[in-house]
């Protein structure tokens, strides 16, 4: 067996071969979902965070997934919740499905804000499948500093 796919002979299926197309997943006879399970979570919901001199900046990567399927919380203990659900596609009998990729199921990321996020001015906005969310920031107050005298 050559480590190296034929060229005449199309790829092989080996869990030896660095060049298969189909990776063994040790994980496929547990009870918890597998990255192939269609009905797996979706755990892999990308969020990025930025902050600038203005704001904290959350962008989601939610592709297929409507505004009114998201919810955006922020709890009292300051922390920003994102949640929803991606439904599972409806399966025709005639259907024979190759490749399942694309996970289905709830989702949350939870984040808890620093001191300086105004939590009654949060906005969210949802376009092409992004989600962002910008949390205003209260400009800090430095503190007061007085000179004192020392005696003696």
């Amino acid at each position: 067996m050559s480590i190296i796919p034929s060229l005449f002979g199309g790829r092989r299926s080996n869990i030896f071969d660095p060049f298969a197309l189909d990776i063994w997943d040790p994980f496929k006879d547990f009870p918890f979902p597998s990255s192939s399970d269609a009905s797996s979570a979706l755990v892999n919901t990308r969020v990025d965070w930025k902050e600038t001199p203005e704001a904290h900046l959350f962008k989601a990567d939610l592709p297929g997934i409507k505004k009114e399927e998201v919810k955006v919380e922020v709890e009292d203990d300051r922390i920003l919740q994102i949640s929803g659900e991606r439904n599972v596609e409806k399966e025709d009998k005639n259907d024979t499905w190759h490749r399942v990729e694309r996970s289905s199921g709830k989702f949350t990321r939870r984040f808890r804000l620093p001191e300086n996020a105004k939590l009654n001015q949060v906005k969210a906005s949802m376009e092409n499948g992004v989600l962002t969310i910008t949390v205003p920031k209260e400009e800090v107050k430095k503190p007061d500093v007085k000179s004192i005298q020392i005696s003696g």
